[in-house]
């Protein structure tokens, strides 16, 4: 019966005439329920008569809005107005049209029907992403780079383990929005203050059974606002989720690590002034744009407490900014499938940065080998930094000096240890070796095989 409303292109949900066309379905399924039941006097033909009519147009309620500042009014107004036009009897079908409900009861059912429609679209586009970040986790599996933290060169991993990390947290969201759209998806037709007094609780069943929503249990005029709020937070962390993945992006494009790179497509300009400018515009873009989506979140909290059983200070503002998160978030995954897909990567010079340090990436192997040999912990750590900081130095001045592992290798300490027999050269020769960090990482891989979208 609303197939044609099923998952249109994003921006089409929250048009005018697609929120027009769904409350005129409502109005039509309400009018079916009460000519069903039998009760205020609605026959079946009527009710096969306003399906045949009703129709809405958004420049005529439009039109008719600014005589009567109601959208509702407006939109009922066009809908008898199509009805009635060709009826010959005395007492006009469109009479039953809006019959025991209030404003509420169409405008938030259809919110509902809204958002399941944009949630769905959003899951897909989750889903999507993550299948690709899967993908290109196994592909770049054994791809040795150095991982960071603080910025700061810590310890060797692969670069696959990054799209793996990022495919996780795409499934989390999955599940966040699944939890979102059960909450949303849910009609309220119950009357000025939610008492049934005018509407039959059929009616409501009726209609929420054909647009897969679930009456809400207790409704007072409004759908309460933390269902919304639920839907907003679950937008804003799922753009945060993507603000972080291309943030990575950002700064894996550095000049100075350029490890990867968004796609740069032939014919493209990167600066007006300077031409050799391949800048991460995209990634920026995503970045800039999650802003609005966690703002939009913040209209949704304040939307949540309302006086009394109801007034209208959440309708203004998330007319604006439910439509504008899921638009802007579904543009967001679009840039995101395109530039993850075809991300450029470059393990040559992940190879080369992974070695950049001398070696100092693998203080924490020679800090554990002296312990394995005999030393305290607090011993084994002075004699690993004080070399790892004269390499330190040695880098920053750009003096070319001795390795990491040569300086360990002179260090007085370790020499004892070595002539003792504590400490062998075989074992250094292994520790300093990127892959004996990553004898276990088979685990990380085989957990992200199980991983379902």
């Amino acid at each position: 019966m609303i197939d044609r409303y099923t998952r249109p292109e994003m921006g089409g949900i929250w048009e005018f005439q697609n929120k027009f066309d769904i409350w005129r379905e409502i109005e039509v399924l309400a009018c079916e329920a009460q000519a069903e039941l039998g009760q205020c006097g609605i026959t079946v033909d009527e009710a096969a008569w306003i399906r045949a009519h009703a129709a809405a147009d958004a420049e005529r309620i439009a039109e008719i809005e600014k005589t009567t500042n109601h959208d509702v009014i407006a939109f009922t107004t066009n809908m008898a107005e199509n009805i009635d036009a060709a009826w010959t009897g005395e007492e006009k079908p469109s009479r039953w049209v809006h019959f025991g409900m209030t404003s509420s009861d169409l405008g938030d059912t259809a919110l509902s029907y809204q958002i399941v429609q944009s949630i769905d679209i959003i899951i897909g586009d989750i889903r999507a992403l993550g299948e690709t970040c899967k993908r290109r986790a196994f592909e770049l599996r054994d791809a040795l780079c150095v991982g960071r933290t603080h910025g700061i060169h810590a310890e060797p991993m692969t670069f696959g383990m990054k799209f793996g990390s990022w495919a996780w947290a795409l499934k989390r969201c999955e599940t966040r929005m699944m939890q979102a759209r059960e909450v949303a998806a849910v009609g309220a037709i119950s009357g000025a203050v939610g008492t049934y007094s005018s509407i039959d609780p059929f009616v409501e069943q009726y209609v929420c059974d054909k647009l897969g929503l679930t009456p809400d249990p207790l409704s007072t005029q409004v759908l309460a606002r933390d269902r919304h709020a639920q839907v907003a937070a679950a937008l804003a962390v799922t753009a945060s989720t993507l603000e972080s993945i291309a943030m990575q992006v950002r700064l894996l494009q550095q000049s100075d690590v350029i490890e990867a790179e968004e796609p740069f497509t032939r014919g493209q300009k990167g600066s007006s002034a300077m031409p050799h400018k391949r800048n991460p515009i995209t990634a920026e873009r995503v970045c800039g744009m999650a802003r609005l989506v966690k703002a939009n979140a913040q209209v949704a909290f304040d939307d949540v407490a309302l006086w009394y059983e109801r007034d209208i200070s959440h309708s203004s503002a998330e007319r604006v900014a439910l439509a504008d998160s899921f638009i802007a978030l579904d543009y967001m995954f679009g840039k995101m499938q395109w530039m993850l897909d075809g991300l450029n990567v470059y393990p040559a010079k992940m190879e080369h940065n992974l070695w950049r340090t001398r070696g100092l990436i693998f203080s924490s192997k020679v800090l554990l080998s002296l312990v394995e040999a005999g030393m305290t912990r607090e011993d084994a750590y002075v004699v690993v930094q004080r070399n790892a900081m004269q390499v330190w130095e040695d880098i920053q001045n750009a003096v070319d000096g001795p390795t990491f592992k040569e300086r360990i290798e002179r260090d007085p300490d370790v020499e004892r240890l070595m002539a003792e027999g504590a400490l062998s050269q075989q074992r250094l020769d292994e520790i300093f070796d990127p892959r004996a960090f990553l004898t276990r990482i088979a685990v990380v891989f085989d957990r992200l095989e199980t991983l379902e979208f």
